[in-house]
């Protein structure tokens, strides 16, 4: 998405209540994020190969992302012709900055 793109009218969508007065427009639309997970966890199936997968979250903020990737990680583990054994651990940053 460029820098010029204007995004999509708030109108298109369901915007909670406490949201209507705070947002202008929506710029990444919740299903295109989700398609764009997806095709992460199968990039990284397919680069992985067999090879065990080490998963590590950066709390707080990339939980709900990381937790999205996980689960299409797991279908395509369980729905696939292999089976990768995946670990998953939690480190918490004081500061990004």
């Amino acid at each position: 998405i460029g820098d010029e793109e204007s995004g999509y009218n708030k109108n298109l969508f369901c915007i909670p209540k406490h949201y209507e007065e705070d947002l202008e427009r929506v710029f990444i639309p919740h299903g295109l994020i989700l398609d764009r997970t997806e095709r992460l966890a199968r990039d990284i199936m397919q680069d992985m190969g067999s090879h065990h997968i080490v998963a590590l979250c950066v709390l707080k903020g990339g939980y709900k992302f990381f937790a999205d990737l996980l689960d299409h990680i797991k279908a395509l583990n369980q729905n696939g012709d292999r089976s990768v054994p995946i670990s998953v651990d939690f480190v918490r940053i004081k500061s990004y900055g």
